[in-house]
């Protein structure tokens, strides 16, 4: 079965910068839709129903974080931020409005293509032993609709988040390093500040923690990492697809 090629929109208000990028993708076999701002990102979006969105943070009508915000409240679409900024506060804010990932320009092509990469291949077909529904006493994820509740309440996850989360539960007490967690997770060779790590588990204990000082379920290890605790050990639930 051949795979359609994966569907990406380019949001960005430099003409130069824009058509390098489409022109780029194009090559790659995949299919490109571009827009100049905000207003015409969102239409775009409406009728193309892209699979990935790369969109800059600096737009003449909408603030690009809000705008990431607004698309993945419709869909869980994958997002990929494009920042003229290198302040670090910007990208925990990028991440909190629910980027996936996070390139500061100028960048080289060879550099997007990974991570363009990277993040598409998060689509993949799971297999059946990825399907099991893992539930820890109030907390249930279910890797065939990425759903992840808690006391029966849906918790909205980005997509990068419900990946993170689901990798740590999925080996309970293990710790990981965060570079391993980047491997795994990320699915590349990530070369920015290994922080990007701290702040996804952030987000994700805000969602699922009863007290985030002391949380409960992702634990620090101190001078290591993270993992994942549980007094009760998961059951598995078979989906049936």
């Amino acid at each position: 079965m051949v795979m359609a090629p994966a569907k990406i929109l380019v949001v960005d208000d430099d003409p130069a910068v824009r058509n390098l990028i489409q022109r780029f993708l194009m090559k790659q076999n995949y299919q490109v839709e571009a827009a100049e701002d905000g207003k015409t990102a969102l239409t775009l979006f409406e009728q193309f129903n892209p699979d990935l969105v790369i969109l800059d943070v600096n737009l003449p009508d909408v603030i690009g974080f809000n705008l990431c915000q607004e698309m993945q409240s419709r869909n869980g679409v994958f997002v990929l931020m494009l920042t003229s900024r290198t302040d670090e506060a910007d990208k925990i804010r990028g991440f909190s409005k629910g980027a996936d990932d996070y390139l500061t320009k100028p960048f080289g092509l060879g550099e997007l293509e990974v991570r363009v990469g990277a993040i598409l291949r998060r689509q993949r077909v799971i297999t059946t032993a990825e399907q099991k529904r893992l539930v820890f006493e109030k907390l249930m994820i279910d890797p065939v609709r990425r759903e992840v509740a808690l006391n029966n309440q849906p918790v909205l996850l980005t997509a990068l988040e419900f990946d993170l989360l689901h990798f740590l539960a999925s080996h309970p007490g293990r710790v990981w390093r965060r570079a391993e967690l980047i491997q795994e997770v990320w699915d590349y060779e990530y070369v920015g500040d290994q922080r990007v790590v701290d702040v996804h588990i952030g987000q994700i204990r805000k969602k699922i923690e009863i007290d985030v000082t002391q949380p409960a379920l992702i634990q620090t290890v101190r001078g290591v990492g993270y993992k994942f605790e549980s007094a009760a050990h998961p059951h598995h639930l078979e989906v049936n697809s």
